[in-house]
């Protein structure tokens, strides 16, 4: 038997899985148990769920497999302010103190904190590092369905890459093409999230919420000036418009110019037409450059399957565009696609890619319907309700689904708990808000 522990961590959705001979055995994010979203710390809790699931001590497991490599990140940082100087420098002597004390030595501050979990863990060799985007690419190919595929991941960025095109076939993974920092369809997405007062890394799904209330206005406007996009996809965007590279900010007064108006104060200032139609249109830009990927990757590739991951690959409705148009004849979408998601990539890569391990095809849902996280029984159910003082009824299961049916059918909400906890940031039936699609207030009274 062997065992693998995933990790990512210290950007952001830090998560753990473990997997076990290749199996997917468990796997959560840290949020999840800390109650702050998007937690970014060392995945303590979730390492303790994962652990605990399987019955194994941390000195037990064969690898422990991290989601990027610091040293690259680092250098990449370091060629960037360089390349930049001396602008940054403020952004530069903030970071560096950081780095310095903590990241450059991740290996070290790893073994430092999974020595929490068991005292006896004693050897620091079992840790693996994988690149960012081959973990994603890894987390997308090797739980799909497909003995090859071309593999797409987009995202802000990992080390040096921001999107990727692999081929995968059997258990063999290898990138072949990359677009690197600071052009990043991720990062030019977040940069509008932030222009419209959302908050970067959290807040992105909400622009693509907001979106079809607008028009496409500034459309010819963001690929005129921001966006250097080619007919194959590849794009350049320019600098003169963003500060993410070395600044504090997303953009700059250049691109508040632009477009005419300040940034949304979401304290101060409601959203309107205009902020819809900034969202329509950084959202039709993003389907635009996604799905001229698609094609030119679908052409130049004897695969009929396409498997994405990557944040910008929770961007559904952009997805929703690729299969509408029959890009590729088969789609899979890794559910945890953004860094979450990447702790399942590395310890994949560690069993199919370094241990040279084949894979279980043909493959029916190896992410088990990314129904991968802590269950729990009515009896324990009932004692933490007991334990709080809450109010509560409990029913037959028969009785319970005719209850919620007519609930739902006179417009109430419900919260529905059941089985294992989702891995990835999608309501899949187990931790959902379940509501009457029919009515035409329901979105509003959702949102409220």
């Amino acid at each position: 038997m062997i065992s693998i522990l995933g990790i990512s961590g210290f950007y952001h959705d830090s998560a753990a899985v473990l997997i076990i001979d290749g199996k997917i055995i468990a796997a959560a994010q840290e949020e999840r148990f800390t109650r702050k979203k998007h937690d970014s710390s060392y995945p303590f809790h979730a390492v303790e769920f994962v652990l605990r699931n399987s019955k194994l001590k941390l000195r037990e497991l064969d690898y422990i497999a991290f989601y990027e490599k610091p040293f690259l990140k680092f250098e990449r940082l370091l060629e960037t302010y360089v390349a930049c100087a001396p602008r940054g420098f403020k952004s530069f002597s903030m970071s560096m103190p950081i780095w310095l004390r903590e990241k450059l030595f991740q290996k070290k501050m790893l073994f430092n904190e999974l020595k929490k979990h068991d005292q006896n863990f004693k050897d620091i060799n079992k840790i693996y590092f994988s690149e960012h985007h081959f973990s994603h690419a890894a987390s997308a190919f090797y739980p799909s369905p497909f003995k090859d595929a071309v593999v797409l991941t987009l995202d802000g960025v990992g080390e040096w890459a921001t999107t990727t095109v692999a081929k995968g076939h059997d258990n063999n993974l290898e990138i072949l093409k990359e677009i690197h920092f600071p052009h990043s369809i991720g990062l030019l997405y977040s940069a509008f999230t932030y222009y419209i007062g959302f908050k970067v890394n959290s807040g992105e799904y909400k622009v693509m919420g907001l979106a079809p209330y607008g028009k496409p206005t500034f459309k010819n406007l963001i690929l005129d000036n921001l966006v250097d996009l080619k007919d194959d996809g590849t794009f350049r965007l320019n600098m003169k418009y963003f500060d993410y590279a070395t600044g504090l900010k997303m953009i700059n007064e250049k691109f508040l110019k632009l477009f005419g108006q300040p940034v949304r104060d979401p304290k101060e200032d409601l959203l309107n037409q205009f902020h819809m139609d900034i969202a329509c249109s950084i959202q039709s830009v993003t389907e635009e450059i996604i799905l001229r990927l698609a094609k030119s990757i679908a052409k130049e590739s004897d695969s009929k399957n396409l498997c994405m991951a990557g944040g910008v690959s929770l961007n559904c409705v952009a997805n929703g565009k690729i299969l509408k148009e029959k890009v590729f004849e088969n789609i899979w979408i890794q559910p945890a696609a953004g860094d979450a998601g990447g702790a399942l990539g590395a310890a994949l890569a560690v069993w199919h890619k370094e241990l040279k391990n084949e894979r279980f095809l043909p493959i029916k849902d190896e992410m088990q319907g990314s129904l991968l996280g802590p269950n729990f029984n009515d009896d324990e159910v009932e004692k933490t309700l007991s334990s709080l003082g809450a109010k509560y009824k409990k029913f037959p299961e028969d009785e319970l689904l005719e209850i919620t049916a007519k609930e739902l059918s006179q417009n109430k909400t419900i919260g529905w708990f059941q089985g294992r906890m989702e891995f990835g940031p999608r309501a899949l039936g187990a931790r959902s808000i379940i509501a009457d699609p029919r009515s035409d207030k329901m979105q509003k009274i959702l949102n409220l």
